[in-house]
């Protein structure tokens, strides 16, 4: 099937006391539905869908080969040395979890914050934070070397009288993790309940209808089930909003906590914070412009809400290059001659070449998004957020890298190289997130449709520029442009079709 092509349409703020339409063309309602829906019920989806599916899959097959290995010859197959023990294991926990930081502030943190141009994106950043977390989940697991005594770790009465270490930070990791895991799962299907129901309503198999009517959970867009709908919403919003803050503080201090040099800092949490926000931001960008692309999502996916993704991009980025910075005072304020050894041997040392990849991908790159050309670029957009996730992968390799090849005594020193074993893991856990990411841009609704339809101008209802609208209080963009716009005749149709 042919690729839908839409021209770009410059929707930026060019006056500040304008608002830009949140959805372009000649939508309404039931064009929301046929565009977004269309995308899950088409026979095929376009070839690209498949080319990229392909790839994902044999990269999947090679974490499955990778692991599989792994288990018969043991963690000996890793890079592992004696005074690195910890390799691409924990970088790659770290960075994945990193990645699924944005989902959270998109969809709970700008939710409560009123931020309209949240709706067309907050579904792509919601089910790439579930898998990013999944991918996350894979390294602990395998990392302790005899998996089939993973049970051990858990918490339970046993006959050997064993618990972990609750003073430990890798088992407040378990907790943060997983509760972060279950509450965005919560969060990510609670809103999409009305769009499943859409697609159960539509289907035109039997198999769909029985699928998509168990998950829609028995919805049939009344007042009680909207009113229970958005009261969930919005408590879970407000239970996830903790979690962009608690959960990467807690990965954190696996480091924080050590007397480590390079590691024993407070900076750490803060730190970490941002610079999983700013990895997560660029991960959103490198996703939605390749699906609003070929499944011809511009005209809901506009160049507003990519430019106000890029804004936070360089917010972020600039806070994580402020933080490089300040590394070094505190090491240098401190007096502490091992600290400030750490942090010399970073940029000056055996991995200088990782850490200077790190400063230009994380600190150089994102400056150009001051300039509004390259924040409304399309693929220019794309090109530094990729470079961004290159950057935070190195940042998370240079920390756990420097400080465990270069401690206390010159005596204990070493070198840290990956393996193939190493390289093929890490490269499968993308194979896994682009296959589960892939599934759900094909199957499922990527694009909030109760919501979107909320902040078009037929939802207003000639009422005022106050009206209420569900949960989304003010002024809609263009509601009042034309007194006669006709948006009764509209909103009579169903807000789920």
């Amino acid at each position: 099937m042919s690729v839908t092509v839409i021209d770009e349409i410059d929707n930026t703020m060019k006056d500040p006391r304008d608002r830009p339409r949140l959805v372009l063309g000649k939508h309404d309602f039931a064009s929301v539905t046929d565009k977004v829906c269309g995308i899950a019920e088409r026979p095929k989806p376009p070839k690209a869908w498949y080319v990229a599916f392909g790839i994902s899959l044999m990269m999947l097959g090679l974490l499955g080969l990778s692991v599989a290995y792994l288990f018969f010859a043991g963690v000996g197959v890793w890079g592992l040395n004696v005074p690195v023990a910890w390799g691409w294991a924990i970088v790659n926990f770290v960075f994945w979890v990193g990645i699924g930081h944005a989902g959270t502030l998109i969809s709970a943190i700008l939710f409560l914050f009123r931020q309209k141009w949240r709706t067309s994106i907050n579904r792509f950043a919601e089910a790439m934070t579930i898998i990013a977390v999944m991918c996350a989940g894979i390294f602990p697991a395998i990392h302790v070397g005899r998996v089939w005594v993973v049970y051990w770790l858990f918490p339970y009465p046993n006959q050997m009288q064993m618990w972990p270490n609750f003073r430990s930070p890798l088992l407040w990791d378990v907790f943060a993790v997983n509760t972060y895991m279950f509450v965005s799962v919560m969060f990510w299907y609670t809103g999409m309940i009305p769009d499943l129901a859409t697609l159960r309503d539509r289907a035109t198999s039997r198999i769909r209808q029985i699928l998509y009517g168990i998950a829609a959970l028995g919805w049939r867009g009344s007042h009680r089930h909207w009113h229970r709908h958005e009261c969930a919403y919005l408590i879970l919003a407000a239970l996830a909003t903790p979690l962009v803050v608690s959960v990467h503080s807690v990965v954190s201090f696996d480091f924080a906590v050590s007397q480590l040099p390079g590691w024993h800092t407070t900076i750490f949490p803060p730190y970490f914070v941002a610079g999983a926000i700013f990895s997560g931001c660029a991960m959103v960008i490198s996703l939605i412009v390749p699906a609003r692309q070929f499944f011809g999502l511009k005209e809901l996916v506009t160049l507003h809400h990519l430019e106000n993704l890029n804004k936070l991009i360089l917010a972020t980025g600039s806070i994580v290059g402020y933080a490089y910075i300040i590394e070094f005072f505190i090491a240098w304020y401190s007096g502490n001659l091992y600290e400030l050894f750490a942090f010399t041997n970073r940029a000056f040392g055996p991995y200088a070449w990782a850490y200077w990849i790190m400063v230009g991908c994380n600190v150089a790159a994102p400056q150009l998004l001051w300039f509004k050309r390259c924040r409304t670029h399309v693929w220019l957009m794309f090109a530094i957020s990729l470079v961004v996730n290159v950057g935070m992968w190195f940042e998370r390799f240079v920390i756990i890298a420097t400080s465990l090849t270069g401690d206390f005594l010159p005596s204990s020193w070493g070198y840290y190289s990956p393996t193939w074993v190493d390289v093929t893991t890490f490269i499968g856990s993308l194979g896994l997130f682009f296959t589960l990411f892939l599934l759900f841009v094909r199957y499922l609704p990527v694009v909030a449709m109760a919501e979107v339809k909320t902040v078009m101008p037929q939802a207003q209802l000639r009422h005022g520029r106050h009206r209420i609208v569900g949960d989304y209080h003010g002024e809609i963009p263009g509601a009042h442009d034309e007194p006669d716009g006709g948006g009764s005749d509209t909103q009579s149709e169903d807000a789920d079709d």
